[in-house]
């Protein structure tokens, strides 16, 4: 008999947060979140997405045994200003029980007909800056910080409760010799002279921060066309400058600007914390912000998060600016590996930027559509 509780208190909403530790215990690929950063997402006080968006959290159990877990969460930007009904659903896992995942499905499935939306889709997050997609591939290779792992069986489920794939996205790596250098550094050269351009590298995280709201904007606007994008408002931007910025090494920022001092490209590369966060198992205290500092300073890999380039400067060659920047900096810290986090199927753009660096693909990920109908 399976049971389905609402979270409403601190305890509830732990332990909505710890059930993927008791679920993945024993495996080696997963890597654990900071359960108090994960807590403080679902925070109304702390997140500032809910001053446009909702969410309802639910646990299911056998018992007394709790065996998943699902958030329910309507965007009313994407709702209202996007006029896209969709009802999102993330933080979905589960034991291998089809009864399990499809109480906690119905569970939105609820929520969103009596807010009269069109389609549910999932796993995905309160905007395009959280974790998206189910694995479909990749099942024994280490999750990052910044995606979500999840057992084998799990598109069986999505599957079975009849919903339908609806996007694609690809994670892949590449081993640091395989950059070339003369690939791109005569390149960047003359489209910096040619579009009067130049680049900025930083080494305190101070020096950052004044162009951090500048880069947010040029974000909004260079991912704008993909689909199911939600632009960043100016709270949610003082968030993640709290939130994300002081865990980036400063040097792995970089940002190219015209001649008027606009902004025209950005990226930010964060080191791997996979294994410091699977040594914390959760905790930054008493001794887990130790794993993080030494990884921030240590780790010979990195994930490249976030490139934007701006709409106008796009296919012009910006990009050879930044990876030579970032060639520099990796170079002297003897990088050996570099991450991507999941990208669209459909962003060719960015696919075409990456493929002189032969990356192999190491995760498949999908998220999955119902109709609500």
């Amino acid at each position: 008999m399976i049971t389905i509780k609402e979270v409403h208190s601190k305890s509830d909403l732990k332990a909505f947060v710890k059930f993927p530790f008791k679920l993945y215990k024993d495996n080696p690929y997963w890597v654990p979140p900071i359960i108090s950063q994960e807590m403080n997402s679902f925070n109304k006080k702390e997140n500032p997405v809910f001053e446009t968006a909702a969410a309802r959290l639910f646990l299911a159990y056998k018992g007394k045994e709790m065996v998943g877990r699902i958030a329910a969460i309507i965007n009313w930007s994407e709702v209202k200003d996007q006029q896209l009904k969709k009802m999102r659903f993330g933080w979905f896992d589960f034991e291998d029980d089809l009864e399990v995942s499809k109480k906690l499905l119905e569970e939105v499935a609820i929520i969103g007909k009596a807010n009269n939306l069109e389609f549910m889709e999932g796993p995905v997050g309160f905007s395009n800056l959280d974790k998206v997609g189910v694995m479909t591939e990749g099942f024994e290779s280490k999750s990052t910080m910044v995606t979500w792992y999840n057992a084998a069986y799990y598109p069986k489920h999505y599957e079975a409760h009849g919903l339908k794939i609806e996007k694609g996205y690809i994670e892949s790596e590449f081993k640091f010799s395989n950059v070339h250098p003369e690939a791109f550094e005569k390149a960047q050269d003359l489209i910096k002279r040619r579009y009067k351009l130049k680049a900025l590298s930083f080494t305190k995280t101070s020096e950052v921060m004044p162009y951090v709201d500048q880069m947010f904007d040029l974000f909004n606007k260079s991912y704008a066309k993909l689909s199911s994008f939600v632009a960043i408002s100016d709270i949610q931007k003082a968030y993640f400058k709290k939130k994300f910025i002081s865990f980036v090494n400063p040097e792995y920022i970089k940002f190219v600007l015209d001649e008027n001092e606009n902004m025209v490209a950005f990226a930010i590369v964060m080191p791997s914390f996979a294994d410091a966060l699977q040594k914390m198992n959760g905790k930054l205290f008493p001794f887990g912000f130790i794993h993080l500092l030494r990884a921030r300073k240590h780790s010979k890999k990195v994930i490249f998060y976030l490139i934007g380039v701006a709409p106008e400067y796009q296919n012009k060659g910006v990009h050879a600016i930044i990876f030579n920047e970032y060639y520099i900096t990796f170079t002297e810290k003897g990088i050996e590996t570099c991450y991507r986090t999941p990208e669209l199927d459909e962003n060719e753009a960015i696919h075409k930027i990456w493929k002189r660096f032969d990356p192999k693909i190491s995760k498949r990920r999908k998220t999955y559509r119902k109709s609500l109908a």
